[in-house]
């Protein structure tokens, strides 16, 4: 399967989706420091670097699954919560490039803010475009990651694919399900904290790494990728 990454940050996204089998054929990434990742990691994929500017007729055909982080600063508790009043709400060019790629799957990602703000309406705009959607909020401390970080993920699969779910074996959201019973069972086994470690105690903001602010800017970015990988298992098993 072919992967359109928007937003892609330091490629959390792609290293999940390609661990699951997977390959990207494009950025998205409007932060140099974040495209200096990427070149490094996937030299010979292209990046873009404004969503807006992007023209997805080019990808028409070409792309199976687009997916993106897009950016969670106008849901953000940590912000002032603008939603569609903040310039930086990019839904709508993610949407207008699935409208222009009409992939087969699309998988998104933000904080928990959106709940109350957005996701319906979010839902509501991919149903219009016939896809099916899925949310859910998976922590990192459910694929035993030593922190809580809930976040929402969005999935949604076109109702126009030449095969419907009901002819499968399983649908696409019988395997999100067992994703999900997978992850409480991680759960389980290692309960998430409430507090943990985020900087050594001595001179804060880890002292002495080269490019630290960028870095721990790029981390707390990233979405974590053994949770994109679980998604990228059940989409290969599903399509």
């Amino acid at each position: 399967m072919k992967v359109l990454d928007l937003f892609s940050g330091i490629g959390g996204f792609s290293l999940g989706l390609e661990r699951a089998g997977m390959e990207t054929v494009a950025f998205c990434e409007i932060d140099p420091y974040c495209r200096k990742i990427l070149e490094k990691h996937w030299p010979t994929v292209p990046i873009h670097s404004n969503v807006k500017n992007l023209n997805g007729e080019k990808y028409e055909g070409e792309v199976d699954l687009i997916c993106g982080g897009f950016p969670c600063q106008p849901f953000s508790q940590a912000g002032k919560q603008g939603g569609t009043e903040d310039d930086r709400y990019l839904w709508p060019e993610m949407l207008r490039l699935i409208r222009e790629i009409r992939p087969s799957w699309i998988l998104g990602e933000n904080v928990i803010g959106i709940i109350n703000m957005e996701l319906d309406k979010i839902i509501s705009s991919l149903e219009e475009e016939n896809y099916k959607v899925g949310t859910y909020i998976i922590p990192a401390c459910g694929v035993d990651a030593p922190h809580k970080r809930n976040r929402v993920w969005i999935v949604a699969h076109t109702n126009n694919s030449r095969q419907s779910a009901s002819q499968r074996e399983g649908s696409p959201r019988d395997y999100i399900r067992r994703g999900r019973e997978a992850m409480a069972d991680s759960l389980h086994r290692q309960p998430c904290p409430s507090s943990w470690t985020t900087e050594p105690g001595i001179r804060r903001v880890v002292n002495g790494i080269p490019n630290r602010v960028d870095r721990i800017k790029g981390l707390g970015n990233a979405v974590v990728p053994q949770i994109v990988e679980v998604f990228g298992n059940m989409i290969m098993e599903a399509r």
